[in-house]
């Protein structure tokens, strides 16, 4: 049967276009998941430090990765940097590098639709999705939560049309799942970590970025066009846990290896041989019935068109 058969032609109008205006609804409703997507740093990912016009360097520093700068190749201090990875200073790399770094800051200011921050971070909880303000990102002190629900695929983006500060001790906590790998800072200015300092997350600053004393990062500070200023900080890539993978079920295999035939015995000295020819008595005592069965309804049916 049809639904227009009993549907007036007005209810049905109104019965499908109400039908479409859901549909609509459902597909314009975006999730804050799907509107960040990780940004891909291609040649740049090795690099914990990346600058344009050199790098200044203050007290023992730790970096869990690689260093560069270009096209101001001047590294201070060089020697008090321990490096658990390379030393590119200007070379090919770092060149492509910076080449990298460019298309990664342009896709992450490209990223959208976006929330606005009206306030300084602290405090607040956030999901994944792209956070926007049109001048200064803040953080006075306290402590960010990014919360991933879950998910550990879950992408952040934050978008600062000026500055990103950040004040002494402030924190960035990751939780339920959430990694340093999937949160990116784009700055259109520089940004300044205060002095201990735990931050998470790749920095890409348009011009500079300054580490005080003891500031922590797992991440990257990543600057296109100015200086790296660092002073007795650690600085660790973010690398993505592999997902993983689940362990397959074993499929369960039967145990009977034979079909017994014949009678099977009962253990009292009968045997239960005698079931079948019970069972084909019901079967046809049920068939009989049925052709009865149908009998009956045709005979009533000649009658009712009689």
């Amino acid at each position: 049967m049809k639904l227009s058969q009993y549907l007036p032609g007005a209810k049905r109008a109104r019965f499908g276009a109400a039908a479409a205006a859901t549909l609509v609804l459902l597909v314009a409703i975006p999730g804050s998941a799907q509107a960040a997507t990780a940004v891909g740093l291609g040649t740049a990912d090795s690099f914990v430090v990346l600058a344009g016009t050199g790098v200044t360097n203050t007290g023992p520093t730790t970096l869990n990765g690689d260093i560069g700068t270009f096209p101001t190749t001047t590294i201070t201090d060089l020697g008090t940097i321990t490096i658990n990875g390379t030393n590119h200073a200007g070379d090919g790399v770092t060149q492509g590098a910076k080449s990298d770094l460019v298309t990664a800051y342009d896709s992450a200011a490209g990223q959208g639709p976006t929330n606005p921050i009206a306030a300084a971070l602290d405090g607040q909880t956030l999901v994944p999705g792209v956070y926007n303000s049109a001048s200064q990102i803040l953080l006075n002190g306290g402590a960010v939560t990014l919360d991933a629900g879950g998910d550990a695929a879950a992408v952040w983006v934050f978008q600062a049309g000026s500055d990103l500060i950040v004040g002494n001790g402030s924190v960035v906590n990751l939780t339920n799942g959430a990694q340093a790998c999937n949160v990116f800072w784009q700055v259109g200015s520089s940004a300044s970590l205060g002095t201990g300092v735990a931050f998470r997350g790749t920095i890409m600053a348009l011009t500079s970025i300054t580490l005080a004393t003891a500031a922590t990062l797992e991440g990257r500070a990543l600057a296109r066009n100015g200086t790296v200023t660092l002073d007795t900080n650690t600085i660790t890539r973010a690398v993505c846990a592999a997902a993983a993978t689940p362990t397959p079920t074993p499929t369960p295999t039967s145990q009977v290896r034979r079909v017994p035939r014949g009678a099977v015995s009962t253990g009292d000295g009968s045997t239960s041989g005698t079931i079948g020819n019970v069972a084909y008595v019901v079967a046809g005592g049920l068939a009989l019935a049925g052709f009865g069965g149908a009998a009956v309804v045709a005979t009533r049916r000649r009658r009712l068109d009689a």
